[in-house]
């Protein structure tokens, strides 16, 4: 009887062990087959472009079909209706500041917006789109509300024929460039504008101008801290004061600093002013410590 049951037990053992051994076969090939996947060129490879305008950086993302020999403007892309202006995920398109775009410029904040297009005989309809998250076109989901701009631009005709639909930033200038599609015969060209003088001539000034109030605070403020140069500390506290304004914050470092030249009856004239200020904007915490070092300046 012992030996029966042995028996059996070895056999069903044998039996689980071939299970075992099946299921990690199974396991083993359908992993190999996993990392063994078949990778193809895909029909309509993805394109990235960064290109610098003036002080603006403008980025391009889009998938480009090929004619392969197809008729493509009428037929493969019908005319009067909405084009995701390339293939798979609609074509996106980055401007890091404002811009101006189209004839009549109409105004786009920075931002990525989808680029939509409706393509006709002999102009097209250009979209800038706020809600990039669709694969291609939004079709039932198109609303009005979600569109930053929309104007019409005239077709262009070349003898040339573009096999891969293009996209690119040319005629770059300081103040804009052109945005261009090409495929098959068709060139289109939407032109956008940036306000590149207004930011070159606001840092021009700003640097001809010198150091700004913050600069001169944070300067007199580490100077103090590091007790060094106090004389130095006064002229950039006075200097920030000149050019931003009389703030609490400021007046106090700058009593501090008379106090620590010996001029006591001048910091604590400056440390009221300080108070009277933080009283004012509704701050309880300067009065408090203007008060304190006043007491004391008091007894110098």
């Amino acid at each position: 009887m012992h030996t029966f049951a042995l028996q059996l037990f070895t056999h069903f053992s044998q039996i689980h062990m071939k299970k075992v051994f099946y299921l990690l076969s199974f396991l083993m090939l359908t992993a190999t087959m996993v990392s063994a996947q078949l990778k193809t060129p895909q029909p309509s490879p993805v394109a990235k472009i960064s290109q610098e305008v003036g002080l603006t950086k403008v980025d391009l993302e889009y998938s480009r079909p090929s004619t392969k020999g197809r008729k493509i403007f009428g037929e493969l892309v019908r005319f009067g209706e909405m084009w995701r202006t390339g293939a798979n995920a609609s074509t996106k398109v980055t401007f890091g500041d404002d811009v101006m775009v189209g004839p009549a410029s109409s105004k786009l904040t920075k931002g990525t917006y989808a680029l939509y297009t409706i393509p006709n005989k002999d102009k097209w309809t250009i979209i800038f789109y706020t809600n990039t998250s669709y694969w291609g076109t939004p079709d039932e989901n198109y609303k009005e509300e979600e569109v930053a701009a929309k104007f019409d631009v005239s077709v262009e005709k070349s003898a040339e024929n573009v096999e891969s639909f293009t996209i690119s930033i040319d005629n770059l200038r300081n103040t804009g460039a052109d945005i261009r599609l090409a495929w098959e015969n068709t060139k289109i060209t939407i032109p956008f504008k940036l306000d590149t003088d207004s930011r070159v001539m606001a840092d021009i000034k700003s640097q001809m101008d010198g150091p700004s109030a913050g600069t001169y605070y944070a300067s007199a403020r580490y100077y103090f801290d590091e007790k060094k140069d106090m004389k130095t500390a006064l002229d950039w506290v006075n200097k920030s004061l000149e050019k931003g304004g009389d703030k609490f914050w400021i007046l106090r470092l700058k009593a501090q600093i008379q106090a620590e030249l010996g001029s006591y009856k001048d910091a604590i004239a400056t440390a009221e002013a300080s108070s009277a200020l933080a009283t004012k904007e509704g701050n309880k915490d300067y009065p408090a410590m203007n008060e304190k070092s006043i007491a004391e300046w008091k007894k110098k």
